[in-house]
């Protein structure tokens, strides 16, 4: 009995998968804000070459509704 390779990707193959690295990157990204944003806390951002603070209720509710979709 074979398995196939697609089941059992190497770790070089997966490594290698760029989609699949940036859809757990973004997904990891989208919950982190969310939990901020629920748990009222303050998150920190890159803009315009510098670091800028976002309030919870300035944290973009589109966060919310992406990371519902899954759901």
């Amino acid at each position: 009995m074979t398995t196939s390779r697609k089941a059992h990707p190497t770790p070089l193959d997966r490594v290698e998968d760029l989609p699949r690295i940036l859809r757990a990157l973004t997904e990891a990204v989208r919950y982190a804000l969310l939990r901020h944003k629920l748990l009222g806390n303050s998150v920190a951002v890159w803009r315009d070459g510098g670091v800028v603070w976002l309030r919870p209720e300035d944290i973009p509710t589109e966060i919310v509704e992406r990371s519902n979709e899954g759901a």
